[in-house]
């Protein structure tokens, strides 16, 4: 029925013009909203349904740049906007960068008096909070007249989102108090809840205080259960979790079980992970953390096993897991098979380049990292490197001595992609041209960050003393040393940075007394640390 919709033969469909938004909803369904803009362009009556249908399905579609644009079109053209226009265009802010521009939609959601229903509130909620501005989250939650289940489940998820475990909690507790956990959708709440707040520092008892309330009204576990493995997990109890997995009454369904093998590979219970993973039928996130198990353990005959279970069940379409099989091969050292298996990824994501060209990097081979990140910059990778890109490639640059390289990348990243460099590139950079002796183009960097409003941190200054500790730049060095105890006097591993740049330069009596004031304050160093990498 809908192959004449391809070559743009419309008028075979009759009575289009009637309903318009059934129609393109019915056509984005079948995967083509590549053809909507074509479509509604043809329709005898452009209204605003049809136009809010294509902004959902973009977004849907994983689009949020047409989402956007067309936005943009729909607000130029001065077309009456409606809430269900801005709802999916918050959804695609969400997502983009600038959150100023979600902010203007805002502005003009108000300037449209479309902002006080619940929907329009509830994305607003969520956008805000994916923003990392819950201030600005809790302002719009606080204005819902009539809150619903879907508003509170925004201001629970986004609490968790940005780390406030405890106010999450204080929320489920509100929304327990106000009736809004109904049977039919508690165990959603008790699953977000518990499998959240783990990751959360210092509420592993209220994390048991809400499995305690599951048990106590009544909860399914063959529900729950799953959330509490991933809470308990990530928590580091893989017992609790083990216990939650053996009190079922019904057998475990293959989400628990992967939740199993996740949680063992988190912690490092590799021979349970493995158990696990032989009694269940493969797919596809199993096998992924069963490679990571892999990666981390350095087992690489039963990471080939597991590639071979992927190549036979057809799992290698899921890039995913194809990156977890290339990091297992370039961690074993086995550079050959990881760029066979990069060659095969059909869609290659960052993550794909990023570890093919780290693979490169951390064993020697600068100029092949330097060659790939080249082509990942090309129009035709349709990828674009991020931060962790440029880093590796940074430290390949410096593991090779290309020092120009290394520099040219810094500035690439920030020229062309508009990334800014963290503290960890600036170190990279620092121990590069520490390699080199180039001690003057190090404090010109120094210069250019202070220029660039960038903050000198304690990593950096613990880079340019061990810089000027290899180089014998002694009294830049003291000057170096003075700023890290002033940024970091508390950790171990900067006294015996300064310590040990104190004895290079031969200044025993300062060696010794900083020694004692680490015996004083009872600053231990961690065993194989070190303060600059």
């Amino acid at each position: 029925m809908f192959t004449c919709l391809r070559y743009g033969h419309i008028r075979y469909l009759g009575d289009i013009a009637r309903r318009p938004t059934n129609f393109v909803r019915r056509y984005v369904s079948r995967h083509a909203h590549v053809h909507v803009d074509n479509v509604l362009d043809e329709l005898p009556h452009r209204d605003v349904y049809s136009l809010n249908s294509n902004l959902s399905s973009y977004l849907r579609n994983g689009n949020p740049n047409a989402t956007w644009a067309l936005f943009l079109s729909m607000v130029r053209g001065s077309l009456e906007l409606s809430p269900y226009s801005f709802t999916p265009v918050l959804g695609a802010c969400s997502v983009l960068p600038y959150p100023e521009r979600g902010r203007q939609v805002h502005a003009l959601m108000i300037k449209h008096g479309a902002h006080s229903g619940v929907i329009a509130k509830t994305a607003l909620i969520d956008m805000y909070s994916k923003y990392g501005q819950l201030g600005d989250s809790v302002k719009v939650f606080e204005d819902v007249r009539d809150k619903d289940v879907v508003s509170w489940n925004a201001m629970l998820s986004g609490c968790l989102r940005n780390g406030y475990g405890q106010e999450a909690l204080g929320v489920f507790a509100e929304m327990v108090r106000e009736n809004m956990v109904k049977p039919l959708h508690g165990q959603f709440f008790f699953g977000i809840t518990v499998s959240n707040i783990g990751g959360v520092h210092g509420i592993l008892r209220q994390g048991k205080q809400v499995h305690a309330l599951v048990v106590v009204m009544g909860r399914d576990l063959v529900f729950s259960g799953t959330a509490l493995i991933d809470f308990y997990s990530s928590v580091g109890l893989m017992s609790e979790a083990m216990k939650v997995y053996s009190s079922l009454n019904a057998p475990a369904d293959e989400v628990m079980l992967n939740s199993l093998v996740s949680g063992c590979v988190e912690n490092r219970r590799y021979n349970e992970a493995f158990r696990i993973l032989c009694r269940i039928r493969p797919n596809v996130r199993a096998l992924t953390s069963a490679l990571a198990a892999c990666s981390e353990n350095t087992d690489l005959w039963i990471g080939r096993q597991i590639h071979c279970v992927a190549i036979r069940h057809g799992f290698l379409s899921d890039t995913q897991l194809c990156n977890v099989i290339l990091d297992m091969y370039a961690k074993s050292g086995k550079i050959l098979q990881a760029r066979a298996v990069f060659e095969g990824v059909l869609f290659k994501d960052v993550v794909t380049w990023t570890s093919m060209i780290d693979a490169y990097s951390v064993h020697g081979h600068g100029n092949k990292a330097l060659e790939l990140f080249r082509e990942m910059c090309e129009e035709s990778s349709q990828v674009s490197p991020n931060s962790v890109t440029f880093l590796v490639v940074l430290s390949g640059c410096g593991h090779a001595g290309l020092v120009q390289e290394g520099k040219e990348c810094l500035r690439v990243m920030k020229e062309k992609y508009g990334l800014v460099p963290g503290p960890e590139h600036y170190v990279c950079l620092i121990e590069m041209l520490s390699k080199s002796g180039d001690m003057e183009e190090i404090w010109k960097l120094l210069g250019t960050m202070k220029e660039d409003d960038r903050k000198t941190t304690a990593p950096i200054w613990a880079a340019i003393l061990n810089a000027c500790s290899h180089n014998m730049d002694v009294s830049r060095g003291e000057y170096a040393a003075r700023r890290l105890m002033e940024m970091d006097p508390d950790n171990a591993s900067s006294y015996v940075l300064v310590s040990n740049f104190y004895a290079v330069i031969e200044k025993w009596g300062l060696v010794n007394e900083l020694r004692g004031v680490m015996k004083e304050r009872g600053l231990l160093k961690a065993a194989g640390s070190s303060r600059s990498s």
